[in-house]
């Protein structure tokens, strides 16, 4: 099924929004003060250097974002310091949320909220509002099939 899949026409689009859509996220938390490891991206992926943002890190980063409700991996980068368990970046894609319908000024959202709670990383008020943002946001983007 999935080599059936790849071989459509719109599997080729739908590969190019990943792409576009992760450049986009990329140039939003660039923007936000955030370092990527490669210093951009040509595919789904971005490896970010959060330790930019006031000391925070890979372990408080994904902590702090998950209770917000967004989901992200800590993550070493390139010759980091930091021990695995808590690392100095995070990992995040945008093949799932490209698969939702979203689109650039969709990930510019994202990345803002990103950014949000990443520099404010204790603030729980602020979590939960970014989480009620999200979740309102996320109804216009169901996830295929369910």
């Amino acid at each position: 099924i999935c080599f059936q899949e790849a071989l459509q026409p719109s599997f080729k689009d739908y590969a190019k929004q990943i792409i576009a859509n992760a450049q986009a996220l990329a140039e939003t938390l660039t923007a936000g003060g955030l370092t990527l490891s490669s210093g951009g991206t040509d595919n789904h992926l971005l490896l970010c250097d959060v330790t930019t943002l006031n000391g925070v890190t890979g372990k408080i980063a994904e902590t702090a974002l998950d209770r917000a409700g967004l989901t992200v991996n800590k993550n070493m980068i390139p010759y980091d310091p930091r021990k695995p368990m808590d690392p100095s970046g995070i990992r995040l894609g945008t093949a799932a949320l490209t698969t939702r319908g979203m689109k650039q000024s969709e990930m510019n959202r994202v990345g803002q909220w990103i950014l949000m709670v990443l520099k404010a990383p204790e603030d729980m008020p602020l979590a939960e509002k970014v989480k009620a943002e999200i979740a309102d946001f996320a109804q216009d983007y169901p996830v295929p099939g369910i």
